[in-house]
């Protein structure tokens, strides 16, 4: 069979550890033998960034502007620990935050459904995908130990000098405060990268805050999503036959409980980091969850929504047998090529990815998967296999579709 030729170069970001090493299983086992694959690399491994000073963490999201549609895996963010493992000349921030801060993009997180790996919520039929606003709010707070009895204010100080003040607490003994912000540019892309992937994917929209303890605050962000969507969005929602709904965080908890799933849930930062987290779990793992970058100005980034696998690659260098989930950066692959197929009109690329993923899914349920899968699944008997033979039953999967 002739390989599959692409016309526009992915761009590649390899990473770290265990993740490094089903990268290239993936790309020798599941790719090259099918792709032509033509991509423009970029080593984000630790070592790399550290011989870089963190550049060719800048000229990887730069490339994804030029060509529109990436590809990641998993990588490092230092902490003390790596920094005396890897003799680095600084705490490099997370890659993923210095991308998404050049991309200006949302993080959205899907789980991946396969039979005999059944939600622990049961009425969950389809994906539930994340939508998570990755800027500001607590994770940019400025926070303060009040030692004693005092006044404690917020302060807008404006380029004429003028000062508008708000008063926080009077403290009558120690307490603690906080500071967060956000700024309405991000705020603004966060909704129309999420109206937009929701017109990309046909799917319906949920926005929740709690604006009404929060009247300037979250407020602000229900504000801006009506502004944009009526201006610009409600047309083509009808169009697609699909809905844009805002309800209040709780009510919007209570209501995905009781949902069958196959809509995108948008939070604010903090609602999607916990969020995330809980519907991986009850679909079963975040080794089988995917994770996509876009931004409202048309780029794509696409990765797992897992890190590296340490424990897994000290095991690997040792020579010991690791039993690693590689679906989810499979998936990453398969949506970046399917994407790059999309925008370049090529239908083979497009088909080749929606078989890879269908090879992944069909593997798993006829009973050969990682160890992972195999304490969670419903299905009697399954075949344990190592990092490395999970990727080779895939191939001969997919070897099966392609005859």
């Amino acid at each position: 069979m002739a390989k599959i030729k692409m016309t526009t170069p992915l761009v590649e970001m390899d990473g770290d550890e265990m993740t490094r090493i089903l990268w290239q299983w993936i790309k020798d086992e599941l790719l090259s033998p099918f792709v032509e694959l033509n991509t423009e690399y970029y080593d984000l491994g630790l070592k790399h960034r550290n011989e870089t000073d963190d550049k060719v963490t800048v000229d990887s999201a730069e490339a994804t502007k030029k060509y529109g549609v990436a590809v990641k895996c998993a990588t490092i963010t230092p902490n003390a620990a790596r920094m005396t493992e890897y003799d680095l000349k600084a705490m490099y921030k997370s890659p993923n935050g210095t991308i998404r801060a050049i991309l200006d993009g949302t993080v959205f997180r899907a789980p991946i459904i396969v039979k005999g790996i059944e939600p622990l919520v049961k009425n969950w039929k389809k994906p539930i995908t994340i939508a998570r606003h990755a800027y500001g709010d607590v994770y940019k707070g400025v926070e303060m130990k009040i030692p004693a009895a005092g006044r404690t204010e917020l302060v807008y100080t404006a380029e004429d000098g003028t000062q508008t003040k708000e008063l926080i607490h009077e403290f009558d003994g120690p307490g603690i405060i906080q500071g967060m912000h956000n700024i309405n540019a991000s705020i603004e892309s966060f909704a129309r990268s999420c109206f937009n992937y929701a017109l990309d994917t046909k799917q319906d929209l949920w926005f929740a805050t709690k604006d009404t303890i929060s009247k300037k605050y979250d407020h602000t962000f229900k504000d801006i999503f009506h502004e944009i969507y009526d201006a610009e969005f409600a047309d083509k929602f009808k169009a697609a036959g699909i809905e844009y709904f805002y309800t209040l965080i709780d009510d919007a908890v209570a209501r995905v409980m009781r949902s069958e799933g196959g809509y995108i849930w948008a939070c604010k930062n903090y609602d999607g980091d916990v969020m995330s987290d809980m519907v991986a779990t009850a679909f079963g793992s975040l080794a089988m969850m995917t994770s996509v970058l876009v931004s409202p100005h048309g780029y794509y980034e696409y990765e797992a929504a897992h890190g590296t696998v340490q424990r897994h690659y000290y095991k690997h260098l040792k020579g010991e047998e690791t039993s690693t989930n590689s679906v989810a950066t499979i998936f990453a692959w398969s949506g970046a090529l399917r994407k790059r197929g999309e925008l370049d009109g090529n239908k083979e690329l497009m088909e080749f990815a929606d078989k890879l993923e269908t090879a992944c899914i069909r593997t798993i349920e006829d009973g050969k998967m990682t160890k992972d899968l195999a304490l969670i699944t419903t299905i009697e008997n399954p075949v344990v296999l190592n990092s490395l033979d999970f990727i080779k039953a895939i191939r001969t999967t997919l070897e099966g579709m392609l005859a």
